[in-house]
């Protein structure tokens, strides 16, 4: 008995061809310090984002849904645990009866004698049941609900993960599209007077008609991105209030300061090792389930063999609660033992082996596809932040030739060699040009973030990189010729 409580029916664990053929490491040819998972959102530095975050962990719907499913699930294995254990009861009955003699077997005994039979019993008990897991169906159960409960568990650290990877997504929506309507009117000041000026060449006959109209349409275009913009704002902030918990008001409130977020330039270090891939959560709940599923093969083939369960209690009786509480002579004690073994079921065993081992083929291949997608994923994320980087330095480099063209066609105009509305045209060139850097700022911190999100968490947080500012501060409306030659004297 003692042998056969040490053998389990489940099968050996077993890893996936295709997870066993993944590389060692993700392709990447930057050097860097090794990865260390940490609060990575810190790395932006925006004391504004750093509350979000928190809020959303700390009250996201979505999370304490999750949470109560953990709750439960933890819970039935606690359920699933008790069948391994003896259960104990104790109670206490007391019965009274009345019944007449006559019509009995004892008959009638005559006059004077007694003609009814009356009968007290108390009898308090204390009983015990125990089921012999001896093939191991209890303990698999057991076993496959706990696993269960830590997938529920890396379920919770997905949804968290997904909450703090929305709200930053959202807060950079937030500070690009507030920068993207800040600049469409400092483009729609701009075109506004270089169509005034465009009319009036015009009408002396110093510019025709196409060029006229080509720049009513920019401002047309431009003045018709503002109310897309304010839209879009008013969506993202709608969004992010959802994902921590609360009403758009206050958090426009908390938003209406200067957001002030950090980019984050380090590079994704070469060679990271493919195990980082097992922290993800998604992973690693899927491997549980998997478990899980190979367990319950070995609780469903131990149904085959025959369950023994021992019972047994003692107590006393008495025909008065004083002679019931007397243990040294009214004593009762019970023992039995049960077997039970199959023998005809309908096949109803062999059925449900088959379906825990479709179940665990089918966690086999769930399993497999989560980690070629996480392989997948984090390979394209590191892929696409490393390519955002370069677009935002080639933007800026950009943005520093188009600053250059400015502060010529400024210097000229007002040297009297150059005309104004070519420093309005080189004027609106900075603009649209902080206007791409801005969107790049903003793809490349999503860039990062999806890096973060692929991998569970930061690779390098010790890294001191150089950190450029998200924005770039530009003049607020567009100088008057007077202005523009004043500024050169």
């Amino acid at each position: 008995m003692l042998l056969a409580g040490c053998v389990s029916m489940a099968p050996a664990e077993q890893t996936p061809n295709i997870v066993s053929d993944i590389p060692d490491t993700f392709p990447s040819e930057v050097d860097g310090k090794p990865y260390k998972p940490a609060a990575w959102w810190n790395a932006f530095e925006d004391p504004v984002l750093d509350g979000l975050v928190t809020d959303a962990l700390k009250n996201n719907l979505d999370i304490a849904e999750a949470a109560a499913r953990l709750e439960q699930v933890t819970a039935q294995a606690r359920i699933t645990r008790a069948s391994l254990l003896p259960s104990v009861s104790a109670g206490i009955s007391a019965s009274q009866s009345s019944s007449p003699l006559a019509g009995s077997a004892f008959g009638d005994l005559g006059a004077g004698a007694i003609n009814r039979i009356e009968n007290e019993t108390y009898s308090p008990s204390l009983s015990a049941a125990y089921e012999l897991d001896l093939f191991g169906r209890a303990r698999n159960d057991y076993a496959a609900a706990r696993q269960d409960a830590v997938a529920s568990a890396y379920d919770l650290q997905s949804v968290q993960l997904s909450a703090a990877a929305q709200a930053i997504s959202a807060y950079f929506d937030i500070v690009d599209t507030r920068r993207q309507i800040e600049l469409t009117v400092l483009i729609s000041d701009v075109l506004n007077d270089r169509a005034e000026r465009t009319d009036e060449q015009f009408r002396r006959g110093l510019s025709d008609s196409f060029e006229l109209f080509q720049i009513r349409q920019e401002l047309r275009s431009a003045q018709a991105s503002l109310p897309q913009f304010e839209s879009a704002l008013a969506d993202t902030e709608n969004r992010l209030a959802v994902l921590i918990g609360t009403y758009p008001q206050p958090l426009r409130q908390r938003l209406s300061q200067s957001l002030t977020p950090r980019l984050v330039f380090e590079p994704v270090p070469a060679g990271l090792p493919i195990d980082l891939l097992s922290q993800r959560p998604d992973v690693a709940a899927n491997w549980a389930r998997l478990d899980a599923a190979r367990l319950r093969i070995g609780a469903r083939k131990a149904e085959r063999f025959p369950q023994i369960s021992l019972s047994g209690s003692v107590g006393t009786q008495g025909d008065t609660v004083s002679a019931a509480l007397d243990f040294a002579d009214n004593w009762t004690t019970s023992l039995a033992a049960n077997i039970v073994a199959p023998i005809f079921n309908a096949g109803r065993i062999s059925a449900n082996i088959r379906s825990a081992r479709a179940l665990y083929d089918q966690q086999a291949a769930i399993y497999a596809r989560t980690v070629l997608t996480a392989y997948q994923e984090s390979s394209s994320a590191i892929e696409d932040y490393e390519e955002q980087r370069q677009r935002y330095l080639l933007i800026t480099a950009q943005l520093d030739d188009a600053e250059l063209s400015l502060d010529l066609q400024k210097r000229r105009f007002s040297a009297g060699v150059g005309s104004y509305v070519s420093y309005l045209d080189a004027l609106t060139t900075v603009y649209r040009v902080q206007s791409d850097l801005s969107s790049s700022a903003r793809a490349t911190a999503l860039a990062r973030l999806s890096v973060h999100q692929a991998l569970a968490g930061n690779w390098a947080p010790d890294i001191e990189p150089e950190k450029p500012p998200m924005t770039t501060q530009v003049e607020q409306s567009p100088p008057a010729a007077s202005d523009v030659q004043e500024d050169q004297q």
